[in-house]
């Protein structure tokens, strides 16, 4: 039996105390979630100051991860949510949602499908190497992770042998040029040239000679005789038989107990019961809602023609994109800078991290998204910039910088007074909705200087919503990739490279295209709510400081929280700064 399982699985019986329920609950949690770290890779989410290897992904891991999320849902199941404190029933909903999903992905394989359109097992490693590293114990945590690398990838490559067997794999169509990053390492001419060297080409300043000479030595010996080698094998087997052997199907249906699993991941992404038919539906109706705003915009500018006309005069007219990658970045972080000086005013408690604006990396920019953000960073896509409009950049700088990922993720990382199960990690419906509701938040702060940039966000809310029809569509009603690709380009101003990507990216990803819009929606509800309630009480510093001190939650959590915002008359999380 595992270490912990025996605790946990003497539930205390339903007339426990209240102080009890609580200490328990705590105990099951604080211990199920240090025990979790130990069983993830880093990744994109992950603390930029997270000091974990790389975990066991073998047949005996993955069993052990099986029994330890059952028992813990079991134990979880004994007690009741009634006698915790409120506090607590918050923490008892959060850690409840995420250890069902957690133990979905075990049930379903999920191990044996590692990558997708988006992102892969060999990416998140690569991000590693752009960590802290400070003191030479960084160094030598490093440098163990990188000798290990070679046993971390022939599990990989094991498990997604078993999903090639039973036919658990992206869609083929999805898998093209997602070799490069992994030929970007394995034929690298030496060392020095792999992305895994970046924390040995600049040591920290005060590290002495000496020892700067060791690390970068061992450093070049590590990636030569371990890295370099392990992506070379994993290489062959993604050219000669894994990709070669991915399935055609497109649909989530189409694989092994593809409804149940396509399901269970429409639970995972909205935290809501709903069936992807109802999804479908809502989607169908909010692209008509954001049809007649654009067409307000059209109006405005003048345009004599059709939405497909304005739409490929916003795709191919030259006044709307950047002439070169720096221009864009320029352009980025002017937009990210004129939010810092609204913030105070929409936003009561800022974070104190502060973040980056770097590009995309070359191996993984063709097929990679406009841009992307989280702790200590906004990404933003450089490559083909005839696909990268000015017009939305500022709806994708408020969505991956501030107040999007950028700035909710270091909040609630920052949050003491919640558990660490709630600061660390990340619920895509919660950050999602919230960086989407933050597009919106723009107009309303004047973020959009220009109708063009005011269409640029509709079309990015027109995206999100259109993704709930496409998402469905593709995974459970039959839709081919040409006509997910239509939809798009018929609704969106998006450029075409970058529909191919999307859709793409939804084809691999079932569900998760489902959070963004889903969450937003919920949050506007929740507001105008609160506005509705409390007339001239409202403060929306003070609406915004609740939700986000939550951290990432299910959506029912965030309702409960604006109805308590309600219950205290508009009072928010931190008086002193009302």
């Amino acid at each position: 039996m595992l270490a912990g399982v025996a605790v946990m699985t003497t539930a205390a019986d339903a007339g426990i105390p209240r102080g009890a329920a609580d200490a328990q609950l705590r105990k099951l949690y604080t211990e199920e979630y240090a025990w979790r770290q130990r069983q993830q890779a880093p990744n994109e989410d992950s603390p930029k100051d997270q000091k974990l290897g790389l975990p066991d992904i073998g047949p005996a891991a993955q069993a052990e991860r099986l029994s330890r999320w059952t028992a813990t849902l079991a134990t979880l199941g004994k007690i009741d949510p009634a006698k915790l404190s409120p506090a607590e029933r918050v923490n008892y909903a959060v850690f409840k949602g995420q250890i069902e999903a957690l133990l979905n992905e075990q049930k379903f394989r999920d191990y044996e499908k590692p990558l997708n359109a988006d992102s892969s097992f060999w990416g998140d490693l690569a991000e590693s190497a752009r960590g802290d590293f400070v003191r030479e114990e960084d160094y030598r945590r490093y440098l163990a992770t990188l000798r290990d690398v070679p046993r971390y990838f022939d599990q990989q490559i094991v498990n997604m042998r078993g999903g090639l067997k039973r036919g658990f794999t992206p869609s083929r169509i999805t898998l093209q040029g997602r070799d490069a990053g992994v030929a970007k390492v394995a034929e690298a001419k030496s060392p020095a040239d792999s992305p895994f060297f970046a924390p040995f080409a600049k040591f920290p300043a005060g590290m002495p000679a000496e020892t700067q000479a060791r690390l970068r030595a061992e450093g070049e010996a590590a990636i030569r005789e371990a890295v370099m080698p392990a992506h070379a094998k994993l290489l062959r087997f993604l050219r000669e038989e894994y990709i070669p052997g991915a399935r055609t199907a497109l649909a989530a249906y189409d694989l092994p107990d593809g409804r149940a699993y396509y399901r269970s991941k429409v639970a995972e992404y909205t935290t809501l019961d709903q069936t992807p038919e109802q999804v479908h539906a809502i989607g169908l109706a909010e692209v008509a809602k954001i049809r007649a705003r654009m067409h307000g915009v059209m109006q405005q500018v003048g345009f004599k023609g059709d939405l497909p006309a304005f739409l490929k005069f916003l795709r191919t007219d030259p006044q709307f994109y950047a002439k070169t990658p720096q221009a864009l970045l320029d352009r980025g972080a002017w937009i990210a800078k004129s939010f810092d000086g609204k913030a105070s005013r929409y936003f009561g408690r800022l974070p104190r991290s502060r973040f980056a604006i770097i590009p995309v990396p070359d191996d993984i920019a063709p097929f990679y998204t406009g841009g992307r953000g989280g702790p200590g960073v906004y990404l933003i896509n450089t490559y083909n910039l005839p696909a990268r409009p000015l017009y939305s950049l500022p709806a994708l700088t408020l969505h991956e910088s501030a107040p999007g990922h950028a700035f909710q993720m270091p909040l609630a990382a920052e949050n003491r007074d919640l558990p660490a199960f709630r600061r660390d990690t990340y619920l895509s419906v919660y950050g999602e909705g919230w960086a989407l509701y933050c597009e919106a938040l723009g107009e309303e702060m004047g973020m959009y200087t220009t109708p063009y940039e005011l269409f640029g966000m509709l079309s990015y809310q027109m995206w999100r919503a259109a993704r709930l029809v496409v998402d469905t569509g593709i995974h459970a009603q039959g839709w081919s990739r040409e006509r997910a690709q239509q939809f798009l380009h018929d609704n969106t101003a998006l450029a075409d490279h970058e529909i191919e990507t999307e859709v793409d990216r939804y084809i691999a990803w079932p569900g998760q295209a489902l959070s963004y819009y889903t969450g937003e929606l919920a949050i506007l509800a929740a507001r105008a709510r609160a506005e509705k309630a409390l007339g001239a009480k409202f403060n929306l510093r003070a609406f915004h400081d609740a939700v986000l001190a939550l951290g990432s939650v299910p959506i029912p959590e965030i309702d409960r929280r604006v109805d308590q915002l309600i219950a205290e008359g508009g009072k928010g999380p931190y008086p002193d700064e009302e």
